[in-house]
């Protein structure tokens, strides 16, 4: 990852920075890695996002999509 700072605007870059950290799910997985999660409890965790993704994901297709021929 590369940020380019432009007319020393260092705050600038910064933010841009914490957008792209946020995006790839850095601070996520930090806070997550900060304690100990139980294999049962993990699991569950993560049907529950993709779960989630996939309403997400369902929301945002068009009705074509969704039919199947």
């Amino acid at each position: 990852m590369e940020i380019r700072v432009s007319g020393n605007d260092v705050e600038r870059a910064l933010k841009i920075l914490k957008r792209e950290l946020q995006k790839d799910g850095l601070f996520k997985e930090i806070k997550q890695r900060g304690y100990y999660e139980k294999p049962s409890v993990k699991e569950k965790r993560k049907q529950r996002e993709a779960r989630k993704k996939r309403s997400k994901a369902l929301r945002f297709k068009k009705p074509s999509q969704l039919v199947k021929k």
